[in-house]
C-alpha cells in the first residue's frame, strides 16, 4: 500500500484530487468546524514554539563561580578576540578606503581581495593572535585542572563586579567563544554563597540589570533592599540572581525559568515566590514568567507579586539613540566600516532597544538586531500575579511635560517604565500599582529610602489572588517627591 503523500499546510488538510462523497464531505465539514474551533480557543499564537529547536534554553556553563585562574584564562582570550576583532575592523576600513576611490567596493573585487597578498597578510595576523592566546589560555587551564585541582581561588569583589561588566558589554560574545569570563546563572543567598540550603515558605529573588551584579543590591550596606526585607518580613527568604547580561533577555528567560522550577522542585516547601527586577532584571522577569508558563512550569503557580524598578518595558532611549547613530555612519563613505565597531556589544544592551523579551523578536532575522517596536509580539502578563511599577524622574518636582517624561531617570522614559505604550502593547497595571519617584536617578532605583519603603509596603500586603481586582483599580498613581517639596497634583 503506498504511504499517504505528508500533510505539509494546514491547507493540505482541506485539499483534495477528487470529487469526495456526501458521507467523505460530511465528515469534513465536521473535522474543519472541530478543527476552526480549536483555532478560536488560542489566546496566543506562539511563534516561539516553531523555533524553540534552535534556541539554546539551558544554563551556558557548570553551577559554579568563576575562579581566579579562570578569569586570567578568559583576559587571555579576551585580549587576542579583541585583537582579532580590531583587525577585522581595520582591515574593512583599509579595503573600503582603497577600493571605494576606484568604483570597485562591490562583491567580486571585494573576494579577490581576500585572495590578495594585503587579505593574507591580515588572515596571517589573526591566525597568530588566535594561536597565542590559545596556547596561553590552553596553559593556564592545565594548570588550573592538573597542578592544583584542589586549591581553586575565588575572585575578589571587586573582580566579580568587572566580571559583570564585561559579560553586560559583550557577553554573547564570550560565549560564543568560549569564554571562562560568561558568568553561569545563579542564585545567591544574603551572605553571597550559591545557594544551597533547603528552603521554605516564601521566597523573594531579586534581580539586578544590565552591567550589574548580585552584589550590586548591596552597594548601599545595611541600607539595601535585601537586609531590609529580610528585616520587615522575617518569615521570607531573600535570594540573589547573578546571570550574563550580555545574552538575549529571551535565552536568559529561559533559563532563568528552569532555574526557579530546579529551585521548587528541590524545594517542594516552598509556598510563595515573590519577583524583584531592576532595569534589565524586570524584563528577564517577565520572560521567565512568559516561558514557564509556556513551559508549563509549576513554580509560575506560586508566584504573588512582580516588583519592577526603571524597567524599560518598551526601550531604553540610550539604545535607540545609539543605533541611529550606527545606522547614520554605515551610510557615510570610508565611515561605513567604523559601523562594525557598533557590533560589538552584546545581544542583551541590542534587546534593551524595545524591551524585547521573546525569541520570537529576533530569531527571524540575519542581522544581530530586533523587530520594530511596532512589530514586537505582545507578551501580557499573568492575570494570577500583582505586578508593581516604578519609575523615576531625574528633576525633584512634577511638570507636565514631554520632555521630563523622555527624561526619566536618565536612562529610561517614564511611560517606558510604566509600562505605558500602543493599546497592544501597554502592560495592564491597575493605576495603583504604578509609582513615579521624582529627584532619583536610575541607580538610585535600588538603595532610595522612598523607593524600597514603597516595595516592601506592596510585599508586606500581599494581596494575593486580587491582581486585577476592580476595587484596587480605583486606588490613584502614587507620586513621590524629596521632603522638600511638596506638591499637590
Amino acid at each position: 500500500m503506498p504511504n499517504p503523500r505528508p500533510i505539509e499546510t494546514i491547507h493540505d488538510l482541506f485539499a483534495t484530487t477528487r470529487r469526495p462523497s456526501d458521507g467523505e464531505l460530511s465528515a469534513k465539514a465536521d473535522f474543519q468546524d472541530d478543527v476552526y474551533e480549536a483555532l478560536a480557543e488560542l489566546d496566543y499564537i506562539y511563534v516561539d514554539e516553531l523555533i524553540a529547536k534552535n534556541v539554546d534554553n539551558s544554563v551556558i556553563k557548570p553551577h559554579q563561580p568563576i575562579s581566579l585562574v579562570d578569569f586570567f584564562e578568559g583576559l587571555a582570550q579576551l585580549a587576542t578576540m579583541g585583537v582579532v576583532e580590531v583587525t577585522d575592523i581595520v582591515e574593512a576600513i583599509h579595503r573600503e578606503i582603497l577600493l571605494r576611490p576606484l568604483g570597485r567596493f562591490n562583491n567580486g573585487n571585494l573576494e579577490h581581495w581576500q585572495r590578495g597578498i594585503t587579505g593574507r597578510i591580515y588572515g596571517t595576523v589573526r591566525q597568530a593572535m588566535q594561536l597565542v592566546g590559545n596556547n596561553i589560555a590552553i596553559g593556564l587551564r592545565l594548570y588550573n585542572t592538573v597542578l592544583k585541582p584542589k586549591k581553586i581561588q575565588p575572585l575578589p569583589l571587586n573582580l566579580r563586579r568587572m566580571v559583570n561588566i564585561l559579560n553586560g558589554v559583550m557577553g554573547d560574545h564570550l560565549v560564543t567563544h568560549d569564554n571562562p569570563l560568561a558568568v553561569s546563572m545563579m542564585l545567591y543567598d544574603k551572605d553571597n554563597y550559591v545557594q544551597s540550603g533547603a528552603l521554605s515558605g516564601r521566597v523573594i529573588v531579586l534581580c539586578h540589570g544590565l552591567c550589574l551584579s548580585h552584589l550590586s543590591w548591596q552597594i548601599a550596606g545595611e541600607n539595601n533592599l535585601g537586609a531590609m526585607l529580610t528585616h520587615k518580613l522575617p518569615d521570607s527568604t531573600v535570594l540573589y540572581l547573578n546571570y550574563n547580561t550580555g545574552r538575549r533577555i529571551s535565552s536568559n528567560g529561559r533559563s532563568f525559568a528552569k532555574v526557579l522550577q530546579d529551585l521548587v522542585e528541590s524545594n517542594p516547601d516552598i509556598t510563595q515566590l515573590d519577583l524583584i527586577g531592576h532595569s534589565m532584571g524586570g524584563l528577564l522577569s517577565r520572560s521567565a514568567l512568559f516561558y514557564g508558563k509556556e513551559q508549563g512550569f509549576s513554580w509560575v503557580e506560586r508566584v504573588g507579586n512582580l516588583v519592577t524598578l526603571g524597567t524599560p518595558h518598551h526601550g531604553a532611549s540610550l539604545e535607540q539613540i545609539g543605533n541611529f547613530v550606527q545606522y547614520k555612519i554605515a551610510k557615510l563613505p570610508f565611515a561605513g566600516s567604523l559601523a562594525k565597531l557598533g557590533d560589538l556589544r552584546s545581544a542583551g544592551i541590542i534587546d534593551l532597544r524595545y524591551g524585547s523579551i521573546r525569541d520570537a523578536d529576533w530569531k527571524s532575522l540575519e542581522e544581530r538586531s530586533v523587530l520594530p517596536a511596532e512589530f514586537r509580539h505582545p507578551t501580557r502578563l499573568p492575570l494570577h500575579v500583582n505586578t508593581y511599577l516604578v519609575a523615576a524622574a531625574l528633576i525633584e518636582t512634577h511638570y507636565e511635560n514631554k520632555t521630563t517624561s523622555l527624561l526619566g531617570d536618565g536612562l529610561v522614559s517614564v511611560e517606558s517604565a510604566l509600562g505605558e505604550y500602543t493599546e497592544e502593547h501597554t502592560l495592564s497595571v491597575p493605576e495603583g500599582h504604578k509609582a513615579i519617584f521624582y529627584g532619583v536617578n536610575h541607580m538610585n532605583l535600588t538603595y532610595n529610602d522612598r523607593v524600597l519603603a514603597q516595595v516592601i509596603s506592596w510585599l508586606s500586603a500581599n494581596r494575593l489572588g486580587d491582581a486585577h481586582d476592580a476595587k484596587y483599580g480605583l486606588d490613584s498613581r502614587i507620586y513621590s517627591y524629596p521632603i522638600d517639596y511638596e506638591v499637590e497634583i
